[in-house]
Order: structure tokens, then sequence, then C-alpha cells
């Protein structure tokens, strides 16, 4: 067995619990115990324990009703039932609901560590699925773009004609839809891949430097030019330019990059000799162009040459298919990288963050995610932990706050369970000692009939 699993022993008599603690502490193991079903539940919310020994019999919440919480709540934890010689029926009522095996009192150690050998089996199989099922799951996936809505799936099955071809692209869409992923997808699959792919915002260059980094210059064409250098263009040598925020570059560039489109040479600044270039541009902008030209802002000439081929990048709001999916995404990177056992989100935190309209889009998200990691105190993140969300913009269900979405949507399901804290807890996906924490926190009662 695997020394490095995590035990917590749950039994409401405290020499079960004291007996089995010692036992397996000496084996080595990590070992933790409970006097209740409840004191389990906050336990597991703390630190993910691998194994569960848990008594049939308790008060307040029995065995039966914790094993369903935690089938529900954390599938992968196994839970081995403790039961007396009489409870047998119990114990098999008990297999039948996912309890792994079920241990007779008094303990016999042979048969204990039978039973553990048993569940390191189980839980090595389950690991190898966990895998394969992780590897399926990048399916989802083209080249870190995650999505399984219908609008990505169509972009994963343009990508690799597009890439197969050396066409100017333009891609569409919001701030923070992942426009670049996209556009570096595209050029990972094309013919160029093993050469550079070199991004710029237009947008937070000012106009009179952009000339300098796309087209290079030579030393002493202006005050601060005191060596030459290459440009962009000449840098990317077989590569791709993703040009972010075209919509942005005033009618002077516009002209000076539709000349390169048409000739492939470019002059340096302080430069009269032309130079040979050799790329392929993406272009990317959120800005509507169609309108833009209409107005006088941007060349209709130059809209034709990079915008050969146009691929619109949904907003998430109009994909939330993908929300769920992205969110264990960045609750794996995030939990990886800060080394913190936050594994899980709350089915009530989904439901949340689903009402929320995301302005910033998947990049919005992904911060949210990885500040809810940092700030976590448990594995589990709930709405609480995305206060910080931004109240200014709408929601979908016209709620002002996450919290006030949360008292609403608790109040609701209470509601709903006719005020039954078990059944109304297992609608939120939360264990009734913490349904009753946020009941008191929010101030609500039953409406009187």
């Amino acid at each position: 067995m695997d020394k490095k699993m995590s035990i917590m022993i749950v039994d409401d008599e405290s020499i079960v619990r004291e007996s089995l603690y010692h036992w397996f502490e000496r084996s080595g193991y990590r070992v933790d115990t409970a006097a209740s079903g409840f004191e389990a539940l906050e336990k597991l919310e703390e630190y993910p324990f691998d194994i569960l020994f848990v008594d049939i019999k308790m008060p307040g919440m029995d065995g039966l009703e914790l094993l369903k919480k935690v089938k529900s709540e954390y599938r992968d934890t196994i839970v081995i039932i403790i039961t007396a010689y009489g409870s047998i029926e119990s114990a098999i009522k008990a297999m039948k609901i996912g309890a792994s095996d079920y241990l007779l009192k008094p303990f016999k150690p042979d048969y204990l560590s039978l039973v553990l050998e048993k569940v390191t089996q189980q839980k090595k199989r389950a690991d190898e699925y966990n895998y394969l099922k992780g590897r399926l799951e990048k399916i989802t996936r083209f080249d870190n773009i995650i999505g399984q809505s219908p609008p990505m799936k169509a972009i994963f099955e343009l990508i690799p004609d597009i890439a197969a071809s050396d066409a100017s692209v333009l891609l569409t869409g919001e701030t923070g839809t992942g426009k670049e992923l996209i556009a570096k997808a595209i050029h990972a699959k094309s013919p160029r891949s093993h050469h550079p792919f070199i991004a710029i915002n237009c947008g937070a260059v000012p106009d009179n430097l952009l000339e300098s980094e796309l087209f290079g210059h030579r030393k002493g064409a202006f005050t601060d030019a005191v060596f030459s250098r290459k440009g962009f263009l000449e840098v990317v040598a077989g590569g791709t330019l993703f040009l972010d925020e075209i919509g942005e570059i005033s009618s002077k560039m516009q002209i000076d990059l539709l000349r390169v489109l048409e000739e492939k040479k470019i002059t340096k600044v302080g430069s009269s000799e032309p130079l040979d270039v050799n790329f392929r541009l993406i272009s990317a902008t959120r800005r509507n162009l169609d309108e833009a030209i209409t107005q006088g802002d941007f060349r209709e000439d130059f809209y034709y040459r990079i915008n050969v081929i146009r691929l619109h990048v949904p907003p998430l709001r109009k994909k939330m298919e993908d929300l769920a999916l992205l969110v264990n995404h960045f609750l794996n990177k995030y939990s990886q990288e800060t080394a913190k056992r936050v594994d899980r989100v709350s089915r009530g935190t989904l439901t949340l963050l689903k009402q929320y309209d995301w302005p910033g889009n998947v990049r919005e998200l992904e911060n949210a995610i990885e500040r809810a990691v940092v700030l976590a105190r448990s594995r589990t993140l709930t709405p609480a932990d995305f206060g910080f969300l931004s109240t200014t913009v709408s929601r979908k269900k016209g709620t002002s706050t996450l919290k006030e979405m949360e008292r609403a949507y608790i109040l609701e399901t209470l509601g709903n369970c006719g005020w039954n804290i078990t059944r109304a807890a297992k609608v939120l996906n939360i264990n009734r000692v913490t349904l009753h924490k946020k009941i008191d926190r929010y101030g609500l009662r039953a409406e009187k009939q």
C-alpha cells in the first residue's frame, strides 16, 4: 500500500477511533479521525482523504447517509464500512450504494491488511481509469484551446484547413476570447511551424514606434537610434506575424503594411534599400471593421487584404457549455502552480459562475480562478470565493452581486425542498453543517404559510 495515502476513521466510539488510528499510524499512513459524519464532511472540505473507515451506526448522520454524501461529492474517495456482525444486511446495502468493502467488529489484523490490499488495487485501477479519462478529455482541446461547444468545435474543424493555406487570416471577437491562442494553433499546424511566431499588440504600441518595431531602422535614423535594429517583419523570417488589435493602427501604417503584403518587401526607417521578407499575417481585432470603413477610420483596400479568411471567436457568454471544462482546466493549472490542494468547485458555484456575464471572457475567468485558488481556505471553491468579481456589470438573472445570487439560490432551493435541510444540502452539493452556516450568515428564514 502506498504509505502516502491518507486515511480517516469516522466512528462515534473513541476506542475504535484510537485503536485504528494507532494501527495505521504505526504502519506509516497519514491518519485523522472524526467522531461524526458532520465532522468528517468538514475535514473532507479541508483535505482530500483517500480512504474513509466509516461506522455504519452513528447518532445524527449515520454511516449510510455519510457514504451517500461522500460518493456524491468526492467520488474518488474510497469508503470502507465498519459494522457489527448482526448488521451484515446494512453492510451489503452500503456496498450497493458505493462502499468498497466492510469490516466486522472486533477487527482482526490479518483481515484489516487484506482489506487494505484490496482497496489498494481498486485505487490503482481507478487511477488508471482517470489517466485514460484525462487522455480522452484532450479530444476537447486543440493546442491549449479548450472547448466542446458547437462554436468551438467548428473552429477546431477549420483550423487544419486554414493552417494548410498561406492566406491572410482575420480573427474577430471580444477581448479575452483567446484569439492569440487560435493564431498560435494555426501557426503550429502550418508548414511555417518550425519558424518564429511573433505577436504584437498594435493598440499598445504608439504609432511612431510601431513603424520602427515592424520595419526596423538604421543607426542614426532618429534621435534614439544609436544602433541599427531588425524589425519584426525581418525577424519573423518564414514564420507567422500576429498583429493583435489591428483596427487601432493609423491610415499611414495601413498603407505601409498593404504595400508589404503585396510586394513582400520592406524598407527600414532611415534606409532606401528594400529587403525581401517572407511571413504569413494573422490579424485580430475587437472592433467592427465594417463600421470603421463606413466611418472612414479604416482603409477598405487594406481590409480586404487582411480579411482573406475570417474567423469569429465567440464570447464566453455565448458558449457556456465550455465553462465547466474551462473552470476545471484552470483549477488544475493553478492548484499545481500554487501547490494547494484545491480540487473541487461546488455545484452551486458553477451555477453562479454561469449566471455571470464574463465581460472579460476566458481571460477574466482564468484570473478569477487563479485568485480564488490562491485565497481558498478549503479544497472546494464556493460562491464566497468569488465575491471579488465586478458588481457593476449585468448578470443574466438581474442580481447585482455573487453573494446576493448565492443567497437567492440557497433560499430558492430551501423553498423547493420544503426547508428540508438534508435534501437542500444534497441539491446544493454541500454538507448540512455548511448549509446551516450559510442560513445563519444570510439570515434566511422560512416563509410562514
